[in-house]
């Protein structure tokens, strides 16, 4: 959702992330990453202004989920 949402390619992750984009295909098929590389990927989203919402805070009301930095325009990404 996140990389989707800032238009960013698996490649592009990589770049930001210092990974290969192997691991970030491995992370969004959910087959296991360590936990260092998650950081890794928390770390570049967060740097582009992502936040990572727990259910608490999740507008819906209803689990976790991301919220998008907004664009110049004052639009969600």
């Amino acid at each position: 959702m996140a990389r989707a949402g800032l238009g960013w390619s698996a490649a592009e992750l990589a770049k930001r992330s210092g990974l290969g984009v192997a691991t970030i295909r491995r992370a969004e098929s959910e087959r296991g990453v360590t936990p260092g590389n998650m950081f890794a990927i928390q770390h570049a989203f967060e740097s582009a202004g992502v936040i990572f919402l727990d259910e608490d805070q999740s507008s819906s009301g209803g689990g976790r989920g991301v919220r998008l930095p907004k664009r110049a325009g004052g639009e969600r990404s």
